[in-house]
């Protein structure tokens, strides 16, 4: 060792010193938080900044390594947290707005279905008016309204099908729609968990290397001491 390397040294048993508490509440306070949590992104991303730049101002690159690590760790887990919430709010509005566009469809079908009935109705009703018009006149003219009277109501009720038909296929055709977009939806919130899962297995796997390292390093103190 150099003279020039002892003043050096002197600060970084200083600052491992000044560390421990810091370190001593991580282990204690902070390991027992979710690895997502907020408190804990914050805290292990503060203490990176700080090892990285102390590390690399006295010359010790393990310090400044472990800083860099504990960095990108709380960063990949910050941006999986964001994929997180940012996919599972995507899911609840594609949900909401399938649950939307389906009770929409319903409504359409239930107001379909009045109109054509209240059709119906009203076309039975004005061929018995008509039937009874008819009968108060002669007999052969009644028969012939009565003839007249039912073929307009099958008419009318075949026409009211028709157009119930229609609305139903309208109506299908809308639901069909709202369910293909929902769909695509949720498939795209579940392909953003599946990126915010890939960020955390990557997170974890910087975290098992900080911690092979800081193991290495106890070692080669232990063997030196």
């Amino acid at each position: 060792m150099e003279i020039t390397d002892v003043p050096y040294a002197v600060l970084r048993f200083q600052y491992q010193l000044a560390r421990f508490p810091l370190q001593l509440f991580g282990e204690q306070v902070v390991a027992g938080m979710s690895s997502e949590a907020p408190t804990r992104l914050f805290y292990e991303r503060w203490l990176g900044g700080l090892d990285a730049s102390v590390g690399k101002m006295l010359g010790d690159p393990d310090l400044e390594k472990r800083g860099a690590a504990l960095l990108e760790r709380s960063d990949a887990l910050r941006r999986a947290a964001q994929l997180d919430a940012t996919a599972t709010q995507n899911q609840a509005q594609a949900d909401d707005d399938l649950k939307a566009k389906r009770d929409k469809a319903i409504e359409d079908q239930n107001d379909a279905r009045a109109v054509t009935e209240r059709e119906v109705e009203e076309a039975r009703r004005a061929a018995d008016e008509r039937k009874g018009a008819a009968e108060q006149a002669a007999q052969q003219r009644t028969a012939a309204a009565k003839q007249q009277a039912d073929e307009l109501a099958a008419q009318l009720k075949k026409s009211a099908e028709a157009a119930k038909r229609e609305e139903q296929a309208t109506i299908t055709a809308a639901e069909q729609k709202a369910t293909a977009a929902a769909e695509s939806k949720l498939d795209d919130a579940q392909a953003k968990r599946s990126d915010a899962a890939g960020k955390r297995a990557q997170a974890d796997q910087v975290e098992e290397l900080a911690n092979l390292e800081k193991q290495k390093r106890q070692s080669e103190r232990a063997s030196d001491a």
